[in-house]
């Protein structure tokens, strides 16, 4: 049985990256910085057959999709379902100012949040019922090849949480994904998956390859309490 691959990239940084704030499903574009790393990328992947690129439709995803599908002259294929977690009225807010504003909601998104979403926000487990089926639906369309899939922190997270059967409550604790961070699953079939590669930067992070950085809290207390 032909195995399908799923290049499962991270946008690139954008100009909020460095404040660390809720920015979900607000729609900025890519910094100089991100660029670079996705032109790091794509030429890092100029020479591997793909046959489909997808992304989701927000700026930074598809604009970082389209540097990816450049050197393979294909076009960028939009999928809602690949869209990053809506924080709600968290949106653009820094962890201190949400715990200032919304103590009682930051404390229930802290114990578990992948069943909470603060008010108009998502949940984790929305964001998977919609993006698992999405990426399995590429799997499906493109049984034996190669694809590029360009999506955002928090559903890479719940996607390869679900995948690969880790608890999807710690998927914020147990796994990170930096800008432009490559990602490589394969699938045997749409429920059997396996991990190949994860949160490789080392297309533009040379020093990854010796040493990979130390955990930062980057919006979580896990590491810090």
């Amino acid at each position: 049985m032909p195995i399908t691959r799923i290049y499962l990239i991270r946008h690139g940084a954008t100009i909020l990256t460095a404040e660390d704030r809720f920015a979900g499903a607000t729609n900025v574009p890519l910094s100089d910085e991100g660029r670079q790393q996705a032109a790091s990328l794509s030429s890092r992947l100029s020479t591997f057959p793909v046959a489909a690129v997808y992304a989701s439709p927000l700026d930074r995803t598809m604009e970082t999709a389209r540097i990816l599908a450049g050197p393979h002259q294909l076009e960028v294929n939009p999928r809602d379902g690949l869209r990053e977690i809506s924080h709600g009225h968290w949106e653009q807010l820094t962890r201190h100012e949400v715990e200032e504003q919304f103590p009682t909601e930051a404390a229930a998104w802290d114990e578990d949040p992948y069943t909470f979403a603060p008010e108009g926000g998502e949940s984790g487990l929305a964001v998977t019922a919609r993006a698992l089926p999405a990426l399995l639906d590429i799997v499906r369309h493109h049984d034996g090849q190669s694809v590029i899939v360009v999506s955002h922190k928090a559903t890479i997270r719940l996607l390869l949480s679900s995948l690969l059967g880790f608890d999807p409550r710690r998927y914020r604790d147990n796994l990170d994904q930096d800008p432009a961070a490559l990602n490589i699953v394969d699938f045997k079939d749409p429920v059997r998956a396996r991990l190949m590669l994860f949160n490789d930067t080392s297309h533009y992070a040379e020093s990854t390859l010796q040493k990979p950085d130390l955990a930062e809290a980057r919006l979580s207390k896990w590491w810090t309490h």
